[in-house]
C-alpha cells in the first residue's frame, strides 16, 4: 500500500478526494490538512461522521514528507506551487488541483501570477488522462486540468484535425455552484442562484488560454477560443457545448468512437448528453453532430469528480502502477 495524503481537506474537491481513498485497494489516507488545521475531519464534513474520523492538521512540509509517498494539493492557484517546490525535492510524488502547473510560463504569469517554481513547472505532465497517459506513468508531478478545460478538450480534440482553423471555436459552458468553491459570495448565493442561469468572465475566463494551448500543443494548430462559462442552479455536473466550422466533410460520430475505442472512461452518445448521466461518476459523455460544415459538440463530465478529483486519482493511479480505472467512482446519481 502506498501511503497518500490530501492538503486542502476542507474543500469540495478535498472531500470527494477522501471519499474514493477510503475505498482504494492501493492507497492509505495517512495525511489530511489544511492551512488551519486542529480540526477532525468528520468536524468539516459531517457527512462523514460515523464513517471515518481523523485529525486535520495544519500543512507541513516536513509532516509530509514524513507520512506520505503522493500527496495531492487540493489548494488555489499559487498556494500549491510554494508547498510542491519542496516536496518534489524531496521525491515525493504530487498530484496538483490548482491551475499552478498546468500552462506553460508565459501563459500562467500572464493570466495568473508570477511563476515561484519554474524548475518543476518545465517537468509536470498535464494529467488530461487520455491524451497524456504514457507520460503520466513517468512523471513525479501531475498538473490537473481545469473542469472546463477537461470536458471541453475531450470534446473536440479529435475533431481538430477536420477543422477550419481560421474559424474561431465558440465555447458555451455550464457549471453547477460546487465549481465555485466552498467560499460564500453574493454571486453563488442560494437567492442569486435559485431559479437563475447567467454568465461570468464572459471571453475573459483563464481557462479559455489553457484550452488553445492545449490544442496548439497536441495537434500544432494555433485556435482562437471563445470561451463563455455560465453559473446554473444545479450543485455539481458540467455541460459544455462547442461551436465550429469543419474543412472536411466527415462523420463526427464516427470519428469519436474510433478515435476513444480503448478509452474506457469516454462515452459516445448517440443523443445530446445530460449532466446528470455523469454525475458522480469519472465518465465523460460526448456528442457530436454537423449541419453541412458546421459543427456542434456537446460534453458532459461531473465537475468534482472528473473535472478534478477522479481525474487526479487517475493518474496518481497511473503515478504509482495502479490500473488508471482503480477506485474511480462509476455508478451515476440517478434519480
Amino acid at each position: 500500500m502506498i501511503t497518500v495524503g490530501v492538503v486542502g481537506a476542507s474543500g469540495y474537491t478535498g472531500l470527494e478526494l477522501i471519499k474514493m481513498l477510503l475505498n482504494h485497494h492501493g492507497f492509505t489516507l495517512s495525511y489530511l490538512a489544511t492551512t488551519q488545521g486542529d480540526v477532525l475531519i468528520e468536524a468539516l464534513h459531517p457527512s462523514l461522521v460515523d464513517v471515518m474520523t481523523m485529525p486535520v492538521e495544519k500543512v507541513t512540509t516536513q509532516a509530509i514528507v514524513e507520512r506520505c509517498e503522493l500527496v495531492f494539493l487540493a489548494l488555489p492557484h499559487k498556494a500549491s506551487m510554494g508547498l510542491a517546490k519542496g516536496l518534489l525535492d524531496k521525491g515525493i510524488k504530487v498530484v496538483d488541483l490548482s491551475a499552478d502547473y498546468r500552462l506553460e510560463l508565459d501563459t500562467y504569469e500572464a493570466h495568473y501570477c508570477p511563476h515561484e517554481d519554474e524548475e518543476h513547472l518545465a517537468s509536470s505532465v498535464y494529467g488530461l488522462i487520455e491524451y497524456y497517459r504514457e507520460a503520466l506513468k513517468n512523471t513525479n508531478l501531475t498538473a490537473g486540468p481545469g473542469c472546463y478545460p477537461t470536458a471541453t478538450l475531450l470534446g473536440i480534440l479529435p475533431l481538430i484535425p477536420y477543422m477550419d482553423s481560421t474559424v474561431p471555436l465558440f465555447i458555451d459552458a455550464k457549471s453547477g455552484v460546487s465549481g465555485a468553491g466552498k467560499k460564500l459570495s453574493q454571486m453563488s448565493s442560494f437567492v442569486n442562484m435559485n431559479e437563475n442561469i447567467f454568465a461570468y468572465n464572459p471571453l475573459k475566463h483563464r481557462h479559455a488560454p489553457e484550452i488553445a494551448e492545449k490544442i496548439q500543443q497536441i495537434h500544432g494548430v494555433k485556435m482562437h477560443v471563445n470561451f463563455v462559462p455560465h453559473l446554473i442552479p444545479a450543485t455539481r455536473g458540467e455541460l459544455v457545448s462547442i461551436y465550429g466550422v469543419l474543412k472536411d466533410d466527415i462523420d463526427p460520430l464516427a470519428i469519436l468512437k474510433e478515435h476513444y475505442a480503448n478509452d474506457p472512461f469516454i462515452r459516445i452518445r448517440e443523443s445530446p448528453v445530460d449532466i446528470k448521466s455523469t454525475a458522480g461518476t469519472h465518465f465523460c459523455d460526448i456528442f457530436a453532430a454537423k449541419n453541412d460544415h458546421a459543427l456542434f459538440v456537446s460534453s458532459a463530465i461531473d465537475n468534482l469528480l472528473r473535472g478534478a478529483s477522479s481525474q487526479a486519482l487517475c493518474a496518481a493511479n497511473l503515478m504509482c502502477g495502479y490500473d488508471e480505472g482503480m477506485g474511480l467512482p462509476v455508478i451515476p446519481y440517478m434519480p
